[in-house]
């Protein structure tokens, strides 16, 4: 699966007494479906995945699924503290055609979490995964850090496509480059101008071929209006190695200049444009402009996600035309103080 581009680590919206508003999250999909954006990244540490039971997670993920535009790529969150636990999550997000999985090391067990305790943990996973696997490393909210060299070998496996690396430090990302280089190249599906096609965009593909049926199938019976077979979509091929992807705002452009494929971003879920100005300057070899992109962000991004944090994504999201609302309890509502700050601070990003 080619996964490039800039991604918004989506939002879980709830009601004011903490169950989920799914029509809310349906909404907000659509809404980033007519954005630019590569795709969507559901149930990672922005969508409050912690919060979330595995059925609530089934239930988002189906939502999301069947909101999103086909050419969105789909990347679930399914970290549990548990190999089974993980898989499960992933064999429903197989179900509802996501592209990939993301996957964080388990936390609650931490100090038993030796390399070959992780190692074990991300292999098995990846082995009975039915969807390609994303390494989740976040040292700000899991007590492990992956360390590049097991990387290396975590490349190696046939099922393990890349890492979304939150750390922020721009070094790890040219020694994960490095430590991966001799990783097996993959053949993944592209659209005829090199961008990802999507599980849903293949299987509208081969799903519209039973349809249609022939004026002759009908003869002697009963004509039953039906759609005409879908349009199938034209297909190339693309060679990817291990894919890197920063979850650090303050770094996107610098870890493109790596090597880094994109960025899965926070503030990208309540600032979708702003983000991606950064890619396509990036794309267009305009480094100026994507330097003057890269730090118009790079305050909101501090105060908003880094510091306020989850809330604050939220209430980004309210002001910008989605719907955040409360995040789940024990976390904090923003404060009056904190809502006027985050306005000021978006006031350029409108989207």
């Amino acid at each position: 699966m080619l996964i490039e581009g800039i991604f918004a680590a989506v939002t879980t919206p709830f009601y004011s007494d903490e169950r989920i508003y799914y029509r809310k999250l349906e909404a907000n999909i659509a809404r980033y479906s007519r954005s630019l954006l590569s795709g969507l990244v559901l149930l990672g540490s922005t969508g409050e995945a912690a919060m979330l039971d595995d059925a609530e997670s089934r239930d988002v993920l189906r939502v999301a699924a069947e909101a999103a535009a086909p050419e969105k790529v789909l990347i679930a969150g399914v970290g549990r503290e548990s190999v089974k636990g993980t898989v499960a999550l992933a064999e429903a997000a197989a179900e509802l055609r996501y592209d990939a999985v993301l996957v964080r090391t388990p936390t609650y067990y931490a100090r038993q979490m030796s390399t070959a305790a992780v190692l074990n943990y991300f292999r098995s996973v990846a082995d009975r995964s039915p969807l390609p696997v994303l390494l989740y490393n976040i040292p700000q909210c899991v007590p492990y850090e992956i360390p590049v060299e097991m990387l290396g070998e975590l490349a190696m496996h046939p099922n393990i496509i890349g890492i979304k690396d939150s750390s922020g430090v721009l070094p790890r990302i040219a020694a994960t480059l490095e430590a991966t280089r001799n990783a097996p190249r993959r053949t993944a599906a592209v659209t005829p101008i090199f961008e990802a096609a999507t599980a849903r965009m293949l299987a509208a593909k081969t799903d519209g071929a039973g349809t249609f049926v022939s004026a002759g199938d009908l003869a002697g019976g009963t004509a039953v209006a039906t759609a005409p077979p879908a349009t199938p979509i034209k297909t190339r091929t693309r060679e990817v190695g291990f894919q890197i992807l920063t979850g650090s705002p303050f770094i996107v452009l610098d870890a493109l200049q790596a090597g880094a494929s994109g960025a899965v971003l926070g503030i990208a879920s309540c600032a979708p444009q702003a983000c991606q100005e950064i890619y396509i300057a990036w794309k267009d070899h305009d480094l100026k402009l994507a330097a003057e992109k890269q730090q118009r962000i790079f305050e909101p991004a501090r105060r908003i996600g880094a510091e306020i944090g989850v809330a604050g994504i939220k209430y980004g999201c309210d002001f910008n035309g989605y719907y955040g609302g409360r995040p789940r309890s024990p976390l904090l509502s923003v404060t009056a103080e904190q809502k006027a700050e985050i306005e000021s601070l978006l006031a350029g990003m409108r989207n």
